[in-house]
């Protein structure tokens, strides 16, 4: 059975694994069908990975398959079936996880394709209970991107952030596969979005998702054209996952009482924050990671109404993975990049 595991930092290879066993009391075997990168990826890859883990390990967070066999006590799913998987392994026992607060598992035991096996794999083995069955009109690659690109977005935009109808709202990142996400779904509520992007080329492709405007932030200070733009008032939320290199411009962007919400912190995990602005301002600073999976199933509900799509860059095969984390190293990308299974 094939598989792509990390071998060592930016070492990946194709390997011959031994097939799962017959699926256990609650689990199905699952043939993988697409797999969608993230920077996750990207940080395993290069070795930034926050906790112990051993390699090799098979790559990949974000997945969708189809159930090939369930197991005993299983009900509800079928072979053949199309599903989105959870990509983290909760207990499912604690407060959290039995209250469909799937994300703040007490016992999480990690995250696939960075602490654990992920789904780069032709099968797997999962619990039933991490399955998300993906509903009519939504393909493999739609249910891949529900955990992660999508289901992350509206744990951060719903759960957290409280977007409303009518509100402004400033996307960084528009070209990346959540800011895509995070411009569509802000646009479909009635929303005005503001998106930063790296280069001229894509801002035509951030205005056709329904971005209002669009700022290069390497010709333009973000902060200062979002002044400009809601005349001096600022936009009642910021959606961040960029971190360090944009965050004082993220707070200066923020109306008075305006909120924050941050997953991600690609350009560096620490940075200062001024607090007089937050206090004075009564800022509203919120971290947000992962998602539920009711986030995920509602995520593919609005795929399915044609509310929203998947944006895809471009896909790729096992021979090509290299090629495909460098490009999203180093942000030039537009949209999501696929790793094909099937």
């Amino acid at each position: 059975m094939r598989a792509l595991q990390l071998v060592e930092d930016r070492r990946l290879e194709q390997v011959d694994i031994a097939p799962p066993s017959p699926p256990g009391l609650g689990e199905v075997t699952l043939r993988i069908k697409a797999v969608a990168l993230n920077h996750i990826d990207v940080w395993g890859w290069r070795g930034m990975a926050f906790a112990k883990r051993k390699m090799p390990l098979v790559i990949g967070a974000e997945a969708s398959g189809e159930i090939d066999e369930v197991g005993p006590g299983v009900t509800g799913l079928t072979p053949g079936q199309l599903v989105s998987i959870y990509g983290a392994r909760t207990c499912g026992l604690c407060r959290p996880c039995r209250e469909g607060r799937d994300n703040l598992c007490e016992h999480v035991s990690g995250v696939h394709g960075f602490h654990l096996d992920g789904f780069a794999q032709e099968k797997i083995n999962l619990p039933a209970r991490l399955l998300v069955p993906a509903p009519p009109g939504v393909d493999a690659v739609g249910a891949a991107v529900a955990p992660v690109t999508f289901g992350t977005v509206e744990h951060m935009l719903f759960d957290n952030a409280r977007l409303e109808p009518g509100e402004t709202i400033l996307v960084h990142a528009g070209g990346s596969g959540i800011g895509s996400a995070a411009i569509q779904l802000a646009k479909k509520m009635g929303c005005t979005v503001i998106t930063t992007v790296g280069s001229n080329d894509k801002i035509e492709k951030a205005k056709a998702l329904g971005a209002d405007h669009v700022i290069n932030y390497r010709e333009d200070r973000f902060e200062g054209v979002v002044r400009k733009l809601t005349k001096k008032k600022g936009v009642d939320v910021v959606f961040e996952h960029v971190g360090k290199d944009t965050w004082a411009g993220s707070m200066f962007s923020l109306k008075r009482g305006g909120r924050l919400v941050t997953c991600g912190s690609t350009s560096g995990v620490s940075t200062e924050i001024n607090l007089m602005m937050l206090f004075q301002q009564q800022l509203k600073l919120l971290g947000s990671f992962g998602c539920r999976m009711e986030n995920m199933a509602n995520a593919m509900q609005k795929m399915a109404a044609g509310l929203v799509k998947p944006i895809i860059d471009t896909e790729v095969d096992f021979a090509s993975i290299d090629t495909a984390l460098k490009r999203m190293e180093g942000r030039d990308v537009f949209g999501k990049i696929i790793l094909r299974i099937d």
